[in-house]
């Protein structure tokens, strides 16, 4: 069952795939596993959900990155994990297929998490992780102004208007400038019986500042600049209530159906998969050098692991902490196969962190140096177009971000599948008095 020599990476993100191309220039043999085909570029989902980008400009195909060709070196399946069988040494699929290993890397990053009201909210509050997840927003937004646009009764043309993000960490922030630069500006002549720059976009935080992880006057910043562009922000404010009627958010009620999750994550199912313990939001502890103790050969990386940085506090889950774990456990591999001494524990280079806040404005911290403005602006874009796998996606990405800057145009305004959340109240004209008049009560 076991390969003695083949290294099983279970997932295909930014530390799978980086753990991937240095053991392939090494000449490892490997099989990768994500129960997807495509990499996907994570920090520009917001902008396939707002119809900025296509979702091909920010996401590749595994095969394409790695090209594995007939040598059987590289093995790339598209599987999804069920369990792993430690002593066995194997990984099992949902399908019943195993895969044994001589090393493993876990590498399967994160998801949202609704704290513990998954069944109640998820429906009515959809998340953002998958290029599945951002295609259903885009057609969820674009679909409530059309909607909006045929509805002859102002109550509901107010609801159909009106947009929540929750959350007020990078994503929240970026989707929610996002949101407000596409209703104000880019749809601002699109529309006849409609003005869109009456939308309510509206910034939900459940604590005092947004940006909880940044300095608290770059979070003062964020704030006023997203009220500059038309955003109506509430920190403060922990959602209590999330259903078909809308949020109660602190105090506040706010009328919708287009509620957008972007609050906490927790990772994936690693510890349950490897039977070890876990942190409250599901990382695994691991050792310095990302192993554990009892599993020998294991290694858990990127949002899944949880590693103390030089400061004694948790590295964040962010793109290039995994990035540089992929490459750290790759040469421990390597290094284990070509019988030369281990390297010394993982030490994360921190190049800083950086978050949009819409046209022309952004934040960044890079040790004791902060950047704001339209520098910082610039320098985010350099940043993600210098992540973004494959040479084609780049210069698409840079053309685009640069023809929208010019003209405010977005141009992949397309509305496609259905989507029952943002019709019923149009499709049922008789209900929707009596579905308006009900909101209040629902929601206090």
């Amino acid at each position: 069952m076991t390969d003695e020599k083949r290294v099983v990476i279970v997932g295909a993100g930014f530390g799978g795939l980086s753990a991937a191309k240095a053991l392939a220039r090494a000449g490892v043999p490997f099989t990768i596993i994500d129960k997807r085909n495509h990499h996907l570029f994570q920090p520009l989902l917001y902008q396939v959900a707002t119809a900025a980008l296509s979702p091909a400009e920010i996401a590749v195909p595994i095969r394409a990155v790695l090209a594995p060709g007939k040598g059987g070196s590289v093995e790339i399946l598209m599987e999804e994990v069920e369990d792993i069988d430690t002593e066995r040494r194997c990984v099992r699929a949902v399908g019943g297929d195993e895969i044994g290993y001589s090393h493993l890397i876990m590498a399967t990053g994160s998801s949202f998490t609704y704290f513990g009201k998954e069944d109640e909210w998820a429906p009515f509050a959809p998340a953002l992780k998958s290029i599945d997840d951002a295609l259903n927003i885009r057609r969820r937004v674009l679909l409530a102004f059309e909607r909006a646009e045929t509805t002859e009764n102002p109550d509901l043309r107010k609801r159909l208007m009106t947009f929540v993000i929750i959350g007020g960490g990078p994503t929240g922030v970026e989707t929610a400038g996002a949101l407000a630069g596409l209703a104000k500006a880019t749809l601002a002549k699109d529309f006849t019986n409609i003005n869109p720059k009456d939308t309510r976009v509206i910034l939900v935080e459940a604590v005092d500042t947004l940006l909880n992880a940044y300095p608290a006057h770059l979070g003062a910043y964020t704030e006023r600049k997203l009220t500059d562009l038309g955003v109506e922000v509430y920190t403060k404010s922990p959602v209590e209530r999330i259903n078909e009627d809308g949020v109660l958010a602190g105090d506040q009620v706010f009328e919708t159906s287009n509620i957008f999750w972007c609050a906490g994550v927790e990772a994936t199912p690693v510890g349950k998969w490897l039977g070890v313990k876990t942190n409250k939001n599901g990382t695994v502890p691991v050792a310095p050098d990302l192993t554990l103790d009892d599993l020998p050969g294991v290694f858990v990386i990127g949002d899944a692991a949880s590693v103390e940085g030089e400061d004694g506090k948790p590295l964040p889950a962010l793109a290039p902490v995994a990035k540089q774990q992929g490459q750290y456990v790759a040469e421990a591999i390597i290094r284990q196969q070509q019988g030369q001494c281990a390297q010394g524990p993982f030490r994360y280079r921190d190049w800083g962190s950086m978050a949009t806040i819409g046209r022309s404005a952004a934040v960044g911290k890079f040790g004791k140096l902060e950047v704001t403005g339209f520098p910082a602006w610039m320098l985010w874009g350099v940043v993600h177009i210098a992540y973004l796998v494959g040479f084609k996606n780049r210069i698409n990405v840079l053309v685009n971000w640069l023809w929208h800057w010019l003209t405010y145009s977005k141009g992949s305004r397309l509305i496609t599948g259905p989507d029952e959340a943002a019709t019923t109240a149009i499709d049922s004209p008789a209900a929707i008095d009596e579905e308006l008049d009900k909101t209040a009560n629902a929601l206090n």
